[in-house]
């Protein structure tokens, strides 16, 4: 951040917008990076909007739902495997805290699945999951390792598809395409894809280029949500810790 911030102030910008990178708002990620902005960013005086979140964007639906169609086409006419959108865990009593992210996970999936049905994919058997669990509490479920143990009881496929993450790092090389992929195998799973991240995709990078040009006509300085129309409010007013005021 401090590195960001000499950088930014070097180049002197008449506006800055903040985007995150993470799709899903959550207080312990979003609101983390951006309370870091804002203390390292104190004496810079510039006006500063910041988008909160995006978890719906057109460009990121379409993009993850067309690597989807593709991996599933990979295993051929008449399979129906186990669709696992699979995202970073958060402990359940963050959750309940009002922590909206689990609820925005779940809306990006069902917006990848419209898009799958569009391109002709349906009658689809997939479940949101959550990986990296670390510690004693209890966490949000179900668990990506319980639902590749499934699949593996039924004798079905896999397709995992990373949808909390745009860029691949060690949550998607290292435990998803190396430990999660072991653990079909142990489990009998007849076949593992696992679809990409969104990362410098067209179609998303032209979604997030809307999301910029709609903050940059915004003057509250308060998060907003990307949608709708670059502005308010997205999750229920029963989530508690959306930034969003609107």
């Amino acid at each position: 951040t401090e590195a960001a911030l000499a950088d930014v102030a070097a180049y002197a910008p008449e506006k800055i917008v903040l985007l995150p990178l993470y799709p899903q708002y959550s207080t312990t990620t979003t609101a983390s990076s951006l309370g870091a902005w804002r203390r390292a960013a104190a004496g810079l005086d510039v006006p500063t909007v910041s988008v909160c979140c995006y978890p719906t964007l057109p460009g990121l639906a379409r993009s993850q739902a067309a690597m989807t169609s593709e991996a599933l086409a990979r295993l051929g006419p008449g399979s129906r495997p186990s669709l696992l959108f699979s995202a970073h865990g958060l402990p359940q009593k963050i959750v309940d805290g009002g922590d909206p992210y689990q609820w925005q996970v779940e809306q990006t999936a069902a917006a990848i699945v419209a898009g799958l049905e569009e391109l002709g994919h349906s009658d689809l058997d997939w479940t949101v999951c959550y990986q990296s669990r670390v510690g004693p509490l209890q966490w949000i479920g179900p668990s990506t390792e319980s639902e590749i143990d499934r699949a593996g009881a039924n004798d079905v496929p896999v397709v995992i598809v990373p949808i909390a993450f745009v860029s691949e790092h060690s949550e998607t090389l290292v435990e998803l395409d190396i430990e999660y992929r072991d653990r079909a195998k142990e489990k009998g799973v007849p076949a593992f894809e696992r679809v990409p991240t969104v990362s410098i995709n067209d179609d998303f990078i032209a979604g997030l280029a809307d999301v910029v040009r709609a903050a940059v006509q915004r003057n509250d300085e308060s998060p907003a949500c990307a949608e709708p129309c670059g502005s308010g409010r997205l999750c229920p007013r029963v989530w508690t810790g959306c930034p969003a005021t609107a």
